[in-house]
Order: structure tokens, then C-alpha cells, then sequence
């Protein structure tokens, strides 16, 4: 039975119901709506369909003044407290009760066929819900007696765990000798090597260089009048040794045209 602290909700509300005095059923064939006065009907009003919890009610009542003329609790469905009747889809016979918990069987009857399909879709949709809620109160009151899956560890059991290291890329480096990089070439583009002889004047004397440097050309002990490699076979931008008869005073150094690097 519904508690009274639950609250009532509306389930359906047709404003046009007809009810009808039947006679007690003959045999187990079930109702018949034919058997029935349905030109003159008993009562006329409307129908509200509620539930309270669990328990679905059919009111009766006066269309004006709402007065409840009767009132059927129905608990399951399809159930005794309302059947169909075995000739028609509009006609039902549902039990009345009254305060004392006397009951009697009536007929009701809907002017149209959507209003008597609304009604029965109202009854089951309602009586859905119950059967899943039953279903959902025994699954969370039995107890489980499924195998649980043991995923702790046991005693003196250990777990390894292999994380790789990422190596750190390696950035490139530079090309070149002593880890240095090429220098640009110079603005002009190729470097011409220096020429194997060049003419000069008579009076062109050779330049004395700084020992780590060096003089790139030296004269020719031969022939005055020309500049020649010193070491043909070494690189042209190495080291040069100075002759012997190159070698002259620093006064004279200075008033060449060579410059000393």
C-alpha cells in the first residue's frame, strides 16, 4: 500500500467517461460490451488517473464540481482491478472500492479510441516503472556472490618495472679542423693563387719578415730582375724560408713597396 508521506501524481486526465451497471459475468469467456446499455449509461464524468508510490488509482469524478463519485486502487496490471472486455477496445470493467473495502465491478467507456489508448499506455508505462524499481531494490538487498578479482600483492611477492631512458640527441659538429667551422670565403669570390714569377724593377729589394711569419716571395740569386717560389712543392699559402742573400738592413726594409705582414 502507498505510504501517506508519498506524494500523488497525475497520470492521465480524460474529461468525458461513461459508466455503466454490468451483469455478473455468465462464463469464463470474459466481458462483453454488448451485453451492456450502451445508449443510456449509469453515470457521466471524468476520469483522473493517478499514482501514488506504487499504486495507481482510477478516480471518478464530477466534472464541475470535481466530487469523487467512485474509486478504484490498482496494483498490478494487467490485473482483476481492470480488464478489457473481449468485443471492443474502448470499453473496460474495472473494481470500485469505497472506505469500508466493499468492491463492485463496473463498466467504463470512452466516446473515442485515443482516449481509451491513452488510458491503457498511462496504466503500463506506470506499472514498467514498478517492475524496475522491484527489480533494482532485490539486486541491492541480495547479497553478490560473484568472485571478486584478487589484484593485491601477496606476501613477499615483487613487481619490476623496466623504464626506458631517453637518450639526448646529440647536436652535429661543426666540420672543420679543431672543431671550428669553415670561415666564409672572402668577399670577391676565389682566392687566385700567387704567381710564380712576377717582373719588378732593378732596384726591388726583398722584404725582411718577422720570424713567425715569414716573406711569401724571395729573389732569385740568379737573376735580379724576377720573383721566384721559394719551396714550389709546399703548400702557396704555407711557410717560406728566407734566403741568405735577401737579408738586409731594417733601414732598407721600410723604404720597399712591399708591406710587411
Amino acid at each position: 500500500m502507498a505510504s501517506e508521506f508519498e506524494y500523488e501524481s497525475v497520470l492521465c486526465v480524460k474529461p468525458d467517461v461513461n459508466v455503466y451497471r454490468i451483469p455478473p459475468r455468465a462464463s469464463n469467456r470474459g466481458y462483453r460490451a454488448a451485453d451492456w446499455k450502451l445508449d443510456t449509461p449509469d453515470w457521466t464524468g471524468r476520469m483522473r488517473v493517478t499514482a501514488k508510490g506504487k499504486v495507481a488509482y482510477i478516480k471518478l469524478e464530477d466534472k464541475i464540481s470535481g466530487e469523487l463519485f467512485a474509486q478504484a486502487p490498482v496494483e498490478e496490471y494487467p490485473g482483476i482491478a481492470v480488464e478489457t472486455v473481449s468485443d471492443s477496445s474502448r470499453y473496460f470493467v474495472i473494481r470500485i472500492q469505497d472506505d469500508n473495502g466493499r468492491s463492485a465491478f463496473i463498466g467504463v467507456g470512452f466516446g473515442d479510441r485515443g482516449d481509451s489508448f491513452d488510458f491503457n499506455v498511462a496504466l503500463q508505462d506506470h506499472f514498467k516503472w514498478v517492475k524496475q524499481d522491484n527489480e533494482i531494490s532485490k539486486q541491492s538487498q541480495a547479497p553478490d556472490s560473484t568472485p571478486k578479482l584478487d589484484l593485491g600483492f601477496k606476501e613477499g611477492q615483487t613487481i619490476t618495472l623496466n623504464i626506458g631512458q631517453t637518450k639526448k640527441k646529440e647536436k652535429p659538429r661543426p666540420q672543420g679542423t679543431g672543431g671550428f667551422g669553415l670561415l666564409p670565403p672572402p668577399p670577391g669570390g676565389k682566392i687566385a693563387p700567387p704567381p710564380s714569377s712576377v717582373s719588378s724593377n732593378h732596384n726591388t729589394q726583398s722584404v725582411t719578415g718577422s720570424g713567425n711569419t715569414g716573406c711569401l716571395l724571395e729573389l732569385d740569386s740568379n737573376n735580379s730582375n724576377s720573383l721566384i717560389q721559394s719551396n714550389p712543392s709546399s703548400d702557396l699559402w704555407g711557410d717560406f724560408s728566407t734566403p741568405a742573400s735577401s737579408q738586409q738592413p731594417a733601414q732598407q726594409a721600410s723604404t720597399t713597396n712591399w708591406v710587411q705582414f
